[in-house]
């Protein structure tokens, strides 16, 4: 096992960027801006500090994602086949043997997501830990060990494509968020996304506010 500088295993982020988006008019996603900043930005902006190495998952405008600095990866399943997908492909990224897997629509993060979910992953001898902000899991939010490749592999060529329906044939940790529900809102359409800039350009914090 690979071990980090900060004396735990080496940690791979990925970055979902790879949807159609359909819920905003097919548009990228990650590439909407958000403050006069693509989306990505703000995900990268809040994740690089805390993994070892940094991948975006993307299926088109691959050199846009490039100039990020980070490599791409493609989903090797045709057509959109989804998150598991993407998260397959940053599985099979040489020497990962933990992979932190965040959505490019969510750009507020809390600074000790990897700390907590590998935290609870260790203590339960998980094979994945994924946020649950105390009323819903997100399972998009979550950490999963390298060595699940070939059963996601499995999964999706039988054409499984649900997350939390593989998540529940693994050994699941939930990992309690509640304290910070807010930081796991997601901006699936054109209007979350007009109403969250309004409410930025009048709030003193970056913070998403619940309503």
């Amino acid at each position: 096992m690979v071990i980090s500088m900060l004396g735990r295993p080496t940690i791979t982020g990925v970055i979902l960027a790879g949807g159609q988006a359909s819920r905003m008019g097919g548009e990228d996603k990650g590439l909407v801006h958000l403050n006069h900043r693509p989306l990505i930005e703000h995900v990268i902006a809040v994740l690089e500090p805390q993994v070892d190495r940094l991948l975006i998952n993307s299926n088109r405008n691959l050199a846009r994602y490039r100039g990020f600095g980070y490599p791409v990866i493609s989903d090797r399943l045709p057509d959109y086949a989804g998150p598991l997908a993407g998260i397959l492909a940053a599985l099979e990224y040489p020497d990962t043997e933990f992979l932190l897997c965040v959505p490019c629509d969510g750009p507020w993060l809390p600074a000790d997501l990897i700390e907590r979910l590998l935290s609870v992953m260790l203590e339960k001898d998980a094979e994945i830990s994924c946020v649950h902000d105390g009323e819903r899991l997100h399972p998009v939010f979550a950490l999963l060990r390298g060595d699940l490749r070939e059963p996601l592999a499995e999964y999706l060529d039988m054409g499984g494509r649900a997350v939390y329906r593989w998540f529940q044939h693994r050994r699941l940790a939930q990992v309690d968020f509640s304290d910070c529900a807010e930081l796991f809102t997601n901006i699936n359409t054109t209007e979350e996304l007009q109403r969250i800039e309004s409410m930025l350009s009048s709030a003193t914090s970056v913070r998403p506010t619940t309503e």
